[in-house]
């Protein structure tokens, strides 16, 4: 005996058609190049993802078909997310920071056949230009007026293109196994690999992140996603926001603490989705500017460790929630989140920035457990730390073309993070296994040793990486950037630190540097730092 409902599949076309309807005159709001803000609702991003539509059908694009984009966060590449899915094609999000030769393997790999870009992405293009042999056309997200020129690309300008096509589409009910999405991850210890999203499960998870046990979107929310739309689809939040009325703010490329201090402070931002670099840089240029936030209420905060220094930062000097939270590009990508809660308003500051700064409680859908490495798992006792793995409908069984199949191990996806569980079920991801420095064969969390950096006053970010020891195999270094105007007190530093870790932890060198190296995302750029730190130890004459 079978149930006895509709079949009724679930598109991404259905969110942005139930987002003109119900909230037709809910705005976007972009920043755009130049100074330039522009405005329209959701009404119309819907009939211009109609254009989209009508013009990959007439071009004979099919379905499953990879379309890229290389464009920052505004009102085009939005309307592209539901004109290329909503069709049957495949969005590819192309992460603009790639190196020119990840760049090219990532659009051979995906056979891409059209790329939308941005003007600014032109020359990064242009470096693989005869060696993207998949692609047919590239078409350029800009007004006429301002078209760029190539000598080595054939460009055609995405106004033109849409300004013949009508702005009513037939949307096709497709399959909810029927591809939607594209994203490669980070590729950190080798070629990158692609996640291939599903229609249903891109529905679900908006439908579940947006809501109350996630990032609680309604019609009075301001939303914006300083995360860009090419990193893992802005955390899902241009098809949750829209999915439950809410507006959004696209902040282009502008990630500095003074754009986006204007954009919060025009726009009257309410929420706002980025990694702890980007807040730590927002906070540093109101303390300079004097400057304000005032209706800016929660932060989600993913992508690295909350540093609990910031998660205090943000409620004593500004009033705003610090939500951390968890997800990966194989996860579609948020998974857990350390929401607002009625027990939270009982505890102390103190245990509520505990709980803040951790990676919170799984949504409803999403499964996690933390396994030893004889595959069983461990206590919830938020002291074992295991290898971390999560199972759900929107978490990857797969990678694009079949790659990567020691990920997947009795039905659950080895995510790469060390991590405890307390017995509330919050996580607490305490390194990645490739970050986790083994020192005398016991384990010293580098996450865990740069949080505790940030106590110091002085200090503005702490990166610690493992470097090769004569005695111990593997020590702690720590490098350091000081705050304007600020000395670093290297003794102090240890006292600080001394307060936070066993004494064992300590660094054997703490090196102060002028700046770290990130990734376009704002993660630090490990792999970077331990080819260049790997050996110090070996020459410093101080190491026992």
């Amino acid at each position: 005996m079978t149930g006895a409902m509709m079949s009724h599949p679930l598109n991404t076309s259905d969110i942005l058609k139930s987002a003109a309807t119900r909230t037709p005159d809910q705005l976007i709001i972009s920043d755009l190049p130049g100074g330039k803000r522009h405005r329209y609702t959701y009404k119309d991003a819907l009939s211009r993802a109609a254009r989209v539509a009508n013009l990959l059908g007439q071009a004979g694009i099919g379905r499953g078909d990879r379309v890229a984009t290389l464009a920052a966060n505004h009102y085009r590449h939005f309307e592209l997310y539901y004109g290329i899915s909503g069709y049957g094609a495949v969005v590819h999000t192309l992460n603009a920071r790639l190196f020119s030769e990840q760049l090219q393997y990532i659009i051979n790999h995906a056979d891409d056949r059209w790329i939308f870009l941005d003007p600014e992405f032109l020359p990064l293009l242009e470096t693989v230009a005869d060696q993207i042999g998949s692609v047919e056309r590239i078409v350029v997200l800009c007004d006429p007026d301002d078209m760029p020129t190539s000598e080595v690309l054939t460009l055609e300008n995405y106004e033109t293109l849409l300004q013949d096509q009508p702005e009513a589409f037939d949307w096709p009910r497709l399959p909810s196994d029927a591809p939607c999405g594209l994203c490669y991850t980070s590729g950190t210890t080798g070629n990158p690999k692609g996640v291939l999203y599903e229609q249903g499960s891109t529905v679900l998870h908006a439908m579940m992140s947006g809501s109350s046990q996630y990032l609680d979107f309604n019609e009075w929310s301001v939303a914006m996603p300083v995360v860009p739309m090419y990193h893992v689809c802005a955390w899902g939040v241009p098809f949750s926001a829209p999915l439950y009325g809410a507006r959004l703010v696209l902040p282009g490329a502008g990630l500095d603490g003074a754009s986006l201090q204007q954009l919060i402070e025009d726009e009257s931002v309410t929420q706002g989705f980025a990694v702890p670099t980007v807040w730590l840089n927002l906070h540093n240029y109101l303390q300079d500017s004097g400057k304000r936030i005032d209706t800016l209420q929660m932060v989600g905060v993913g992508g690295a460790a909350s540093p609990r220094a910031l998660v205090k930062t943000y409620d004593e000097l500004y009033d705003v929630f610090w939500m951390g939270i968890w997800g990966m590009t194989e996860t579609s990508p948020l998974a857990t989140a350390a929401i607002r809660t009625p027990a939270m308003e009982e505890m102390t500051p103190e245990e509520r920035y505990e709980l803040q700064s951790s990676a919170g409680r799984p949504m409803f859908g999403v499964e996690i457990e933390i396994f030893d490495e004889s595959g069983r798992p461990l206590p919830h006792d938020g002291v074992s730390r295991g290898n971390l793995r999560c199972r759900g409908p929107w978490i990857l069984a797969q990678y694009f073309k079949g790659e990567g199949q020691d990920k997947f191990i009795d039905g659950w996806f080895e995510t790469g993070d060390v991590a405890v569980i307390n017995p509330q079920g919050y996580l607490r991801v305490v390194d990645r296994s490739k970050d986790v420095i083994k020192s005398g064969g016991e384990w010293i969390s580098s996450v865990e040793l740069e949080n505790a950096a940030l106590h110091d006053p002085a200090v503005n970010e702490a990166c610690v990486i493992g470097a090769t020891h004569p005695k111990w195999d593997e020590r702690p270094v720590m490098l350091v950037t000081v705050k304007p105007g600020q000395l670093l007190d290297e003794s102090k530093l240890r006292e600080t630190l001394k307060q936070k870790v066993a004494k064992w932890w300590l660094p054997d060198a703490i090196i102060q540097v002028d700046e770290l190296p990130h990734t376009g995302t704002g993660k630090l750029r490990k792999v970077e730092l331990r080819d260049e730190y790997r050996d110090y130890l070996l020459h410093d004459q101080k190491t026992d």
